[in-house]
């Protein structure tokens, strides 16, 4: 009887905090005026805070990542680059069928995965400023030292266990990072 009362409310229990918000790490802007985090109210219910001292400055009700995703907000609290750690895989693009007697050489260039957005900037609206794909800063050599997963890949120095000096705001207001195997990377408001 005890046990069963005992895990009633064992269960009761993680289900309220199953429903309790996730908010990510509060990022402050390089001239210290605004802060910036991901909030995830439900599954697939987000929102992007830029606050003051003051209190909220603008709200955007959309899923531009997860609280473990990397967050930078403009010295102005206008824009915010969002930076994915781990990225899922692009799909592979398909390859032609060969015709009779012919070879199909493979298309040449980075693979599919390699092609996809690692880093985006969104203005208060929500709409995407400027983006970067991992292929803008690595080569094709450099895409071994990108940490593979499953469905999904680490590129980043400094996050999810891949050594090195991890991504900041430098006091000028340029975001700096390390993708793996490379010198460092500026994003620029």
């Amino acid at each position: 009887m005890r046990r069963a009362a005992l895990a009633l409310v064992l269960m009761c229990l993680s289900s309220s905090a199953l429903a309790e918000e996730r908010k990510g790490r509060a990022r402050v802007s390089a001239n210290g005026l605004y802060s910036v985090r991901m909030v995830e109210a439900a599954q697939g219910q987000c929102r992007l805070e830029v606050t003051q001292e003051s209190g909220p400055v603008w709200t955007l009700a959309q899923c531009l990542g997860t609280v473990d995703d990397l967050y930078f907000v403009s010295n102005d609290g206008e824009r915010v680059w969002v930076v994915w750690p781990l990225v899922e895989k692009g799909k592979p693009v398909p390859e032609p069928r060969p015709k009779k007697k012919s070879k199909v050489k493979k298309p040449k260039g980075p693979p599919a995965w390699a092609r996809v957005v690692v880093a985006a900037q969104y203005g208060r609206d929500g709409q995407r400023l400027q983006e970067k794909r991992l292929t803008e800063w690595l080569n094709t050599r450099q895409l071994s030292e990108v940490r593979q997963l499953t469905h999904h890949f680490k590129w980043l120095e400094g996050t999810l266990g891949i050594p090195g000096k991890g991504p900041r705001l430098t006091d000028a207001g340029v975001v700096e990072l390390e993708p793996v195997g490379v010198t460092t990377r500026q994003l620029t408001f």
